[in-house]
């Protein structure tokens, strides 16, 4: 299992169009074959700062979405909405 960490700046005055385009990417996850579940924030203070938190079954599922072309077409109305390039990071659970 691994988490998908992805943070966004939202442009200012755009929240309520971002909400909207990023429900609707995470509707369209919701089908993709490995997607477990996930969370959006935003930071307090901060309604421009937002994180995504992902959960997959493995690192090819998430591959295989960030790759797809579905992903590629609903993820267009979300990063015009962007101050700056989202950042993405991939973790998993530490083994002891």
């Amino acid at each position: 299992m691994i988490k998908i960490i992805i943070e966004r700046r939202i442009m200012p005055g755009l929240e309520e169009e971002y909400e909207a385009a990023a429900r609707e990417a995470m509707r369209h996850s919701l089908s993709a074959p490995g997607f477990v579940g996930g969370e959006s924030l935003v930071e307090l203070g901060h309604s421009d700062r937002r994180l995504m938190i992902t959960k997959w079954r493995d690192l090819r599922a998430w591959k295989e979405w960030y790759q797809s072309e579905t992903r590629a077409r609903v993820i267009q109305d979300v990063l015009p909405l962007l101050t700056e390039e989202e950042r993405i990071r991939i973790y998993e659970a530490t083994t002891h």
